[in-house]
Parts: C-alpha cells; structure tokens; sequence
C-alpha cells in the first residue's frame, strides 16, 4: 500500500477521465475517501510535515535530514518512550524524562485520525506531561496499521490493548504551525511544529 500512489494516482485518474468533483451533481453522495488518503490530505491541511518510510533504515536517514534541515543536535532530542529508545539506540539522546531543555520531542503515538489529521497520544507516549510542557517541535514516528478513521475507533483501540490499565492524559494534536496560535480558532490548544515518520508495515 503506497499512500502517494493512492493520493497522486487518483487525481490523475480523476483528471484523464474527468469525472472530479466538479462534474458530480450537487445531490450525489460524497465520495468517501480511504483511510490512508484522508488522513494524508488532513494532516497536511493543518500543517504537518509528512515522511512516508519502506524500511527503517528509510527512517533513520529521514531522521537524520530533519535534524540537518532544522540544525538540530542529538543531544537536543528527548525521547521518553524506552521502545522507541531502543529503536533509536544508535543516537545519543536526552537521558531527562522530563524534556524540559530539549528542542525536539521524539515519540510514537497512539493513533493516526484519518476524518481531522490529528495524532492521538496519551500517558504512554508523554507520561503525564501537558502538551504546552512539552518542547515546540515533535518527530512522531507511526506506522500505516496505526491509521483509523475516527478519534472514537482510536479510543476504542486503547480501551482495548490496555484492559488492564487505560493510560490516562489522552489527548490530540492537530495544528502543526506554532503561528495558529494567534488564530482564534485555535485558541486553548497547543501548536506544534511537527514532522510525520510513517512506516509501512501492512
């Protein structure tokens, strides 16, 4: 499954046989969209940055590009999930839990929300930090089979893979331009300048 093929190769198959939105009668049902390429227009739409991975050495390099692009140091990277530490295990990392002189936060995350292009994280991820504690610029690293369409099929998700104790400071992200915040539309939220590492394991 390529989310690029799905997202680039549709429009044009919409263009050569011109049967876009434009030429749908105004009491047609809407086109429902799949998950992947939803989520992809979405999330781009609030402002995220998105980079689609085959393989983790993909990631990896992805990582390392951001880190140039943006002249950030490993020593500037919290990351407080000790899985994704392990995944990351080559780098040398911020040892706080805390995050609190670190530039970049390295995490995973709970869901990907296909209907709002948000990511949906939670005391697993973030322990019991507030977002605003939590430093302006977020690596989340996903993979495809994390895609849901609904933030209430992710809450579902959660409910069930953690029977035993639901984590707690459930929350989403969904702007992703720290200048949102002046909008009023925005207002109480927490804008995070945020870069999307997707694998593909499906």
């Amino acid at each position: 499954m390529s989310l690029f093929k799905k997202l680039f190769g549709s429009k044009q198959k919409q263009e050569a046989s011109g049967t876009g939105t434009d030429q749908r009668g105004k009491f047609m049902p809407e086109i429902k969209l799949p998950t992947d390429e939803k989520f992809t227009i979405n999330f781009k739409k609030n402002g995220g940055k998105f980079l689609y991975c085959d393989s983790i050495e993909e990631i990896y390099d992805c990582f390392n590009s951001i880190l140039s692009e943006n002249n950030w140091t490993q020593e500037q990277v919290c990351c407080i999930d000790s899985k994704l530490s392990t995944t990351f295990q080559k780098y040398n990392f911020s040892k706080s839990n805390t995050c609190q002189n670190a530039t970049l936060l390295l995490s995973p995350c709970e869901n990907l929300v296909a209907d709002n292009g948000a990511i949906l994280i939670s005391s697993n991820q973030i322990k019991e930090s507030k977002l605003n504690d939590l430093p302006d610029n977020f690596i989340i690293f996903a993979t495809t089979s994390q895609l849901v369409d609904t933030i209430g099929e992710g809450l579902r998700g959660i409910k069930n893979k953690n029977k035993n104790q639901i984590p707690t400071n459930i929350t989403t992200i969904k702007h992703f331009s720290i200048k949102e915040e002046n909008d009023f539309l925005t207002y109480g939220s927490s804008s995070k300048n945020l870069y999307l590492l997707l694998l593909e394991d499906l």
